[in-house]
């Protein structure tokens, strides 16, 4: 009988990634448990715990009987991915951090440290599956639709990919769940972790505001008529409708506020009424700071499928090059909301091809 491979499963503490230690074990690798700590400030119940998060793990590891290492990759994750976060919000954007910590922390602080522990490949609870095509690996989507993560995962590449594991790609989540109830592991009620890991469920604006001044400025409707103050445009994003504070003016009807536009230069915030105000609905946009998780572009024009954001439901659209670099995403249908920093994430059937960061849309 030949050596067991040796799969480190990066453990949150969670139900997700305990079921794919789980999974794993049952498949007969020989199986260990890593728990990372990435952010080191407000560790409290009330926001982000990792101290709870680590003993979850631990619980379930020492069920499993499995060892759990420990690692901190809090600077690394500061200079590689907060920094950026800041950068983009000074910037009036909106990043998504999620995405560069999958590509900065996960899939490479803590693959190179299993790799340096003697694993073969890492393993973790995303609902996504990889496959192998001749030479090639694939990012494909997980078969639950609703929650599949390769919007999040789209900056991996083929080393990645190929010392990676993603035992959840074909389970429901409710079926999670219950292979983890039926193990009688203790974390299978655990309610799944929402926002940014970093900044928990904590209001957003009073933890932004904690490393980014206030800057008031103008919120004014399309048309220019001043109708209140905004407390800095990074605290808002395209297509928001909660938080403005002007609703039930008397001289407007009863649709809702949303943010339809940021005005950098004179920071203004430019706000109007309706879901689906002309201002919010976009063609097309370019995108740049562009990856293929084939490693080389598909050939161009191509049509394939798109989202803008997590769990939006694909879209039709053509991609062709600009001459600076970037990419021209022309859809079919007008999308709502197309927010800069944020990414796009392009698919042709299962395949997640790659994505890049939205710099306009229009």
């Amino acid at each position: 009988m030949g050596k067991k491979e040796k799969i480190i499963v990066g453990m949150s503490g969670g139900v997700d990634s305990s079921v794919a230690a789980l999974l794993l074990l049952e498949q007969g690798y020989q199986v260990e448990g890593l728990f990372m700590k990435n952010w080191e400030e407000d560790d409290t119940q009330e926001y982000c715990s990792a101290t709870v998060d680590l003993a979850d793990a631990q619980s379930v590891a020492d069920q499993l009987g499995i060892r759990l290492h420990t690692v901190n990759f809090s600077g690394e994750y500061w200079d590689n991915v907060f920094e950026y976060f800041l950068a983009e919000y000074r910037a009036g954007r909106t990043p998504n951090p999620d995405v560069l910590c999958n590509r900065e922390i996960k899939f490479k602080a803590f693959l190179d440290y299993a790799l340096h522990l003697g694993a073969d490949r890492i393993a973790t609870g995303h609902y996504a599956s990889i496959a192998r095509q001749g030479e090639r690996w694939q990012l494909l989507r997980a078969q639950d639709e609703n929650k599949d993560q390769t919007y999040f995962l789209y900056m991996l590449g083929q080393a990645q990919l190929r010392h990676s594991q993603f035992p959840l790609g074909d389970l429901e989540k409710p079926v999670v769940r219950r292979i983890a109830e039926q193990a009688g592991l203790p974390n299978h009620k655990k309610k799944d972790s929402t926002g940014i890991c970093f900044i928990g469920e904590r209001k957003f604006s009073e933890f932004l505001s904690r490393f980014l001044p206030a800057q008031p400025g103008q919120m004014v409707t399309p048309e220019g008529t001043v109708i209140g103050e905004h407390q800095g445009l990074m605290y808002y994003t395209l297509g928001q409708r909660k938080g403005l504070g002007i609703g039930g003016r008397a001289d407007g009807d009863a649709d809702p506020w949303f943010v339809v536009d940021k005005e950098i230069a004179s920071n203004r915030l430019i706000v109007a009424q309706g879901h689906n105000h002309p201002r919010l609905l976009k063609q097309g946009l370019a995108a740049s700071q562009l990856h293929w998780v084939a490693g080389t572009p598909p050939e161009l024009p191509i049509t394939c499928m798109a989202r803008i954001r997590h769990r939006q439901p694909l879209q039709a659209c053509t991609l062709s090059p600009l001459e600076n670099g970037n990419l021209q995403v022309q859809f079919n249908n007008k999308q709502r909301a197309v927010t800069p920093g944020q990414s796009v994430v392009f698919y042709q059937g299962q395949e997640c091809l790659g994505g890049g960061i939205i710099e306009q849309a229009y």
